[in-house]
């Protein structure tokens, strides 16, 4: 009978005795409401007296008219950073001490997170994601390194979160299971990624950013990439890497470590 597939999490991040660093980068219509995703993450990991995260949010942008109602911001919060609106809002909601970086992810010079997420809406963005990530992790081999990226991309109905390793990360033998020590990035994953071309045309109105995405394809995807997490910090493990989702007929795919 052929093994299943799983990777499992570094002993120290099973069982950590400091706070999960992580960076989420974006504060769209996905990282606005995976951050209170991971808010409640955090409350629970608290909760069974595990250390919890400690997030710093990354985007450049401020609130604007196209935002309202798609995305986590209220009329008060225009002209804001979306950053520093949404973590002021979530430190106050749940007492956390997490960090809000007004500028791009790549213009971040101090140390990378042990998880990073990115939540943004240009190839050559997450491309950049990868770079910087693969670039420090071959600098540092220690412990502080960065482990794993989780990628949230969409279009109008579908979606797709995956997760990847940066490098190998070691695995205990076993005799029920194939461990798997890495899993590749995005455009390893799907190397026809590369040739796609980037929509920079920004949204004016709430009416025009529907054309271009659902109301609810970001929350979907935020949700059940906030819940692939929380079973991993909380399991130790991953037997799925990922999953594809489309709110036209209301399918979900699994993608297998």
């Amino acid at each position: 009978m052929e093994k299943q597939r799983i990777h499992f999490l570094p002993n120290w991040l099973a069982n950590p005795t400091n706070a999960v660093t992580v960076h989420l980068v974006g504060a769209g219509g996905t990282g606005s409401t995976l951050l209170t995703a991971f808010a409640r993450i955090n409350y629970a990991l608290l909760q069974l007296g595990h250390c919890g995260l400690q997030v710093t949010l990354f985007d450049h942008d401020e609130v604007s008219e196209a935002n309202l109602g798609r995305q986590l911001f209220a009329d008060s919060e225009l002209g804001r950073n979306k950053a520093v609106a949404l973590i002021n809002r979530v430190n106050l909601f749940f007492g956390t001490n997490w960090k809000a970086q007004s500028k791009r992810y790549e213009q971040h010079g101090g140390n990378p997170a042990t998880i990073t997420l990115a939540c943004v809406d240009s190839v050559a963005a997450r491309r950049n994601i990868c770079n910087r990530l693969e670039h420090v992790c071959a600098d540092i081999h220690h412990r502080d390194r960065p482990l794993y990226l989780l990628d949230f991309g969409n279009g109008r109905y579908s979606g797709q979160v995956l997760m990847s390793t940066i490098g190998d990360i070691a695995q205990p033998e076993s005799e029920k299971f194939e461990t798997v020590a890495r899993m590749g990035n995005l455009f390893d994953t799907f190397p026809d990624l590369e040739t796609q071309e980037d929509n920079g045309m920004p949204s004016c109105s709430l009416a025009q950013a529907l054309q271009q995405q659902d109301l609810f394809i970001n929350s979907v995807l935020s949700n059940m990439g906030a819940s692939l997490l929380w079973a991993m910090l909380r399991n130790g493990y991953v037997r799925h890497r990922g999953l594809f989702v489309n709110l036209e007929d209301y399918r979900t795919v699994s993608i297998g470590v």
